[in-house]
């Protein structure tokens, strides 16, 4: 069997900002979500000075800079702006679907929210804490800039226990949404550049020496065995009591940390219940200091490669998948709430899915943890996507530091089995590279899981209806993933019948992409495009087509819920939308639907026999 690399490697595992919360989802916080002043701003005017001189940099920035917040002392005073008189926009949303006049918006809008607070006790410390911000997210307290992120799908936190009154503060952020060439993703994309605090903003106040991280896994080497590490925050930290318990399986242990305020976790344990896709179980994990305690809902289990068999507990195990973009069935909008994620999760369960690919960028965490309590495996990627600036550092740094973060928010969660690098990037010697680095980031961060990426296919010279996977980056990748559009973009569906696959690649080959568009309701021939017709009798072939490769051990096709993208302009029939959807954007089910279930159900039901 093929080993996932050191299991000590994990447990060096950094967080992906420095003091970065981990499990914020359990914690107790104030939640700023609801409605939010906001000013428009596409010149930057709050952000610059007339000479294009950055407020920031400025000893006294003045009553232009948005983010003082400034009001006039009196009626001869002249303040250009007021939050207070402006328009609300509710958080956590997109503007986008919010504002129609904000629909196609691509540029800087400020937001303002006003609070009070009074902690709990005076010694606890505060962090304003961000789902995401998309894309740039300049963040302010009462005036002083508490830093900058970039990155629209990853979390990130600021301490503000100096910075915070009992009354009338202000909490002032600056989202730019600009697409951007050195960007992650770039400047093309085919899905809707959603902008704005799209999750939510909380407030989460923690004692003064608080556990900030941990990873508390099952021993990939011994089944038998619970480690992993516990880091504590604060200024006495060294030589403290840490309490491990897991309840269910008379687990108590006490660590204690080092110099650094780290301490390691083993645990063994003949009783565990090895989390499945059939049976999900997840223990209450606590941990638990003098100061400070968090509780976690985490499964133990296995994920690992043996040529050409994916394992699940050490026993095989074929990917029934499909992909997801974060949009919200409901409302037309990047999707955000456990409401959300409990409707697309449903949707593919009913498919007869255990597996779903989150493309192309991190979602929200209501996604993998209820994929944990649901029993679906994930893939979870980075929007390194088609042509990112392989020369440029920053763009690496960038893709770098969303990687990490992906990794240290999801890194208990036991459907997690795939980290994703990139989708369909072209091959060059940069991009290699590029590629390799963050591959190579990737195992030692966490050396647990597998990684993939979705890459494409190609053809023998001279014989177009031989494929292969001719990428180099196929040998550093666990599971061989491509994308493959025969019969859409390659052809009518019954090309497939004359396709043939060469992989020669002793590896799983897990199908990340294939599918073709389909308006519901519109009905015609099988070759009539854009049918769901057409749509149905291409699963049909390209099922039977793929079901001939002989290490197939999983696919994910595109994609269960149609979902916007600017790309997408044929009249009364796109309109803006992307129809690769086995469901339409108001929840209906096409044709195509009934086959991949058909295909899934005797799947599922050979793989018990």
């Amino acid at each position: 069997m093929k080993k996932i690399f050191l299991f000590a490697a994990l447990l060096q595992l950094i967080s992906a900002q420095e003091n970065l919360l981990i499990n914020v989802y359990n914690r107790p916080a104030k939640s700023l979500s609801g409605q939010w002043n906001y000013i428009v701003d596409p010149y930057e005017n709050g952000f610059y000075n007339y000479r294009y001189e950055p407020y920031d940099n400025a000893k006294d920035p003045g009553k232009g800079a948005y983010f003082t917040n400034a009001k006039p002392k009196d009626k001869t005073e002249l303040v250009e702006y007021d939050f207070d008189k402006s328009d609300t926009i509710a958080v956590p949303g997109d503007w986008n679907t919010q504002k129609e006049k904000l629909f196609y918006y691509e540029g800087t809008i400020w937001y303002k929210k006003s609070f009070d607070y009074r902690k709990k006790k005076n010694t606890n410390r505060v962090f304003v804490y961000f789902e995401a911000a998309n894309y740039q997210a300049d963040v302010y307290l009462n005036g002083t800039k508490l830093g900058k992120h970039i990155g629209g799908f990853t979390p990130f936190n600021y301490e503000v226990t100096k910075l915070l009154k009992e009354k009338d503060n202000f909490l002032v952020v600056k989202v730019d949404n600009k697409r951007k060439k050195e960007g992650v993703p770039t400047l093309n994309t085919d899905w809707w550049n959603y902008g704005g605090l799209t999750r939510d903003v909380k407030l989460v106040e923690t004692s003064d020496d608080f556990i900030q991280d941990y990873v508390i896994q099952l021993d990939p080497n011994d089944r038998k065995k619970i480690k992993g590490t516990v880091t504590l925050n604060g200024s006495d930290i060294a030589q403290k009591k840490i309490r491990i318990i897991i309840p269910e399986l008379g687990l108590d242990q006490m660590i204690v940390t080092d110099s650094s305020g780290t301490a390691s976790v083993e645990m063994q344990s003949q009783k565990i219940s090895y989390w499945t896709t059939q049976n999900p179980h997840v223990y209450n994990v606590i941990v638990q200091t003098q100061k400070d305690e968090v509780v976690d809902q985490i499964g133990f289990r296995t994920i690992t490669t043996k040529e050409q068999n994916i394992l699940l507990n050490n026993t095989e195990i074929f990917l029934r998948g499909i992909s997801i973009h974060e949009e919200s069935p409901v409302r037309h909008g990047r999707a955000h709430s456990l409401d959300d994620a409990k409707q697309l999760l449903t949707w593919a369960k009913e498919l007869g899915c255990n597996y779903v690919r989150l493309a192309h960028y991190p979602h929200n965490e209501h996604m993998a943890r209820l994929a944990d309590k649901m029993g679906i495996l994930v893939w979870e990627e980075i929007p390194v996507y088609w042509t990112i600036s392989w020369d440029n550092e920053e763009t690496y740094r960038n893709a770098e530091h969303q990687l990490t973060t992906m990794i240290n928010r999801d890194k208990n969660r036991a459907s997690v089995i795939i980290w994703s690098m990139a989708n369909e990037t072209p091959t060059s010697d940069l991009r290699n590279i590029f590629l390799g680095k963050l591959a190579a980031k990737t195992r030692a961060l966490d050396p647990t899981r597998l990684i993939s990426a979705a890459l494409e296919q190609s053809s023998v010279p001279g014989n177009p209806n031989v494929k292969i996977i001719s990428d180099p980056f196929a040998n550093v990748v666990d599971i061989l993933s491509f994308n493959q559009y025969i019969g859409w973009y390659d052809g009518l569906p019954n090309k497939c019948k004359d396709i043939r696959w060469n992989i020669t690649q002793n590896k799983p080959v897990v199908i990340s992409e294939f599918g073709a568009d389909a308006k519901y309701g519109f009905h015609a021939d099988t070759l009539t495009r854009f049918s769901e017709e057409y749509q149905e009798y291409l699963y049909k072939e390209t099922l039977e087509m793929i079901s001939a490769i002989p290490q197939l051990r999983g696919i994910s096709p595109w994609i269960l819920v149609d979902f916007r993208s600017p790309r997408r302009t044929l009249p009364n029939i796109q309109d803006g939308w992307n129809r690769k959807g086995l469901i339409s954007d108001d929840g209906k089910k096409k044709k195509a639907f009934f086959v991949l279930q058909k295909f899934y159900n005797t799947k599922a039901a050979m793989n018990k026999k």
